[in-house]
């Protein structure tokens, strides 16, 4: 029996979210750079001849039956460009709030999609891998190699890795799941604006500096869905040595940046003292461990 194989899978944050437009398929074209934080699901692979999924983990519970996942979803999409595909069976230990803003169904099919190129010896660049993580999902592809870049289209289109300092904060989840698809329903406007990040400072206090004139198209219709969101915000924004407060996507995560994480861990214990009932964690954002 060949040994296991374990994957991270790192959470992912939108620093900042600008809509576009609408396409004529219904989709928004969208402007986004992306971080990684070191908050990660981790995924095991035992490599057999069957494709199965076990689920553990303090979310496991609100990710549904294993056979709607995104990790076996990544497998069928693999196995239409690749025949006789290796699989076997997934272990997947969910750390990361689902339906959170925070991309962690597809940061797991990413981790499924980079266990299966080991297992059946695809290179990194293997272009099928990419083509597979389009068709299960648009955040997929950024999350391939977790490395912070710019997203543009629907997820498609991707800047080069971008070098980005290491960002201590806090993400705060007020336990209201939230579907993009209802958040796109209550969107009305602005369309249309764009902003050039395309060129992004190195030190920590000027990129914060930067993303604090930037901003997240989708935050208003997210309160809309979910009204607790502007609580946190309020309370993140009030919290001692906060640089910088917004909403992560499509919500009801959002996230507060300060200057070291000394200051992330003690505003951290506020928070969870203050709402007991609020999933808080202290994190780095940036690119994911081991890949610069």
């Amino acid at each position: 029996m060949s040994a296991a194989l374990l994957e991270k899978a790192p959470a992912k944050i939108n620093l900042n979210l600008r809509v576009l437009g609408r396409r004529a398929d219904g989709y928004h074209e969208l402007e986004s750079l992306v971080a990684f934080a070191d908050l990660t699901d981790t995924l095991t692979l035992q490599p057999g001849e069957n494709s199965a999924l076990d689920i553990t983990g303090p979310f496991a519970a609100a990710c549904g039956p294993s056979a709607d996942n995104l990790v076996l979803k990544a497998v069928a999409a693999l196995r239409q460009h690749i025949d006789g595909l290796t699989a076997g069976r997934f272990l997947l230990e969910k750390n990361i709030p689902v339906a959170a803003g925070l991309g962690g169904g597809s940061a797991d099919a990413a981790a499924a999609l980079r266990l299966l190129a080991r297992t059946n010896d695809l290179g990194d660049d293997d272009r099928r891998l990419n083509k597979a993580a389009l068709a299960v999902g648009a955040d997929v592809p950024v999350c391939l190699a977790s490395r912070a870049r710019i997203m543009r289209g629907i997820g498609e289109i991707l800047s080069p890795p971008l070098a980005m300092p290491p960002l201590p904060a806090v993400l705060v989840n007020p336990g209201a799941p939230l579907a993009t698809r209802d958040v796109f329903a209550k969107y009305s406007g602005p369309q249309g604006r764009k902003t050039n990040i395309a060129d992004l400072p190195r030190k920590p206090d000027a990129m914060i500096e930067f993303l604090g004139r930037c901003g997240n198209d989708l935050a208003d219709a997210a309160i809309a869905c979910v009204p607790q969101i502007a609580e946190v915000l309020e309370r993140l924004r009030a919290l001692p040595g906060v640089r910088l407060a917004r909403m992560s996507g499509s919500g009801a995560t959002c996230f507060a940046l300060f200057a070291s994480a000394g200051e992330a861990a003690a505003a951290a214990r506020l928070v969870q003292a203050a709402r007991g009932d609020w999933w808080v964690c202290p994190t780095t954002l940036g690119s994911a461990k081991g890949r610069p």
